[in-house]
Formats: structure tokens, C-alpha cells, sequence
């Protein structure tokens, strides 16, 4: 599957988690730019949606505010994670949010298990 990433919003992401943490690491996963902190997948960019991996309790909360759309993939729901519209993101601020939600919740993530 072809990657293809809103790269002016992967570069707003890079800054805010730069300037919040030390460990940042970039993969190609999900179809789009994954950015893993500490090791575990924090946010995701693809030309179209922000993954934002912000545990179960926010993504409820999230998810009755009606900004986000809650993540299927192969028919399974992923109870941690939520995609948000780029459209949606209309301000430095609201990108910021997510990306501080993300980063809320990555200390009490669980890391994948390491494929060999």
C-alpha cells in the first residue's frame, strides 16, 4: 500500500513532540508517517486523518464530543485509538491538543510486542 502523508502536518507534529520529548522515532506504518515515543506508536499522519492513540477513558470522551471517529481495522475495534479529520485540525492549538493527548497517555502504554 502506497504511503502518502500530509507532510506539512507531519512537520507540525515532529515540532510539537521535539520540543515535548527526547525519544521520538519515525516509522512507516498504517499507511501513513507512525511516531513512536519511548517506543510505543504516540500518533500517526496520513494525508487525510491524525491516529491518535489516547487510551480507552479519552476516547470515550472524545468520541461524545464528536471529534474524532473511533479506529476499525479488519473489523476490530481498537478500544485506545481514535482518527481525527486533518480538516477538522484548523489551528495550531487544536493539533496541539491532540498531540498532548497522545503524550498523556504514552507513559501508561503498552509497547507492541517486537516482530523478528
Amino acid at each position: 500500500m502506497k504511503r502518502v502523508i500530509n507532510e506539512e502536518v507531519a512537520d507540525q507534529v515532529r515540532e510539537l513532540l521535539v520540543s515535548e520529548q527526547q525519544d521520538v522515532e519515525e516509522k512507516s506504518m498504517f499507511s501513513g508517517n507512525c511516531f513512536l515515543v519511548n517506543g510505543k506508536m504516540c500518533v500517526c499522519v496520513n494525508q487525510e486523518n491524525l491516529l491518535c492513540r489516547i487510551g480507552h477513558e479519552r476516547v470515550v470522551e472524545e468520541l461524545e464530543k464528536g471529534t474524532c471517529s473511533q479506529m476499525v481495522m479488519n473489523g476490530r475495534t481498537s478500544k485506545d485509538f481514535v482518527y481525527v479529520a486533518l480538516a477538522d485540525i484548523t489551528s495550531h492549538r487544536k493539533l496541539a491538543h491532540w498531540i498532548d493527548l497522545c503524550l498523556q497517555f504514552n507513559p501508561i502504554a503498552k509497547a507492541s510486542k517486537k516482530r523478528k
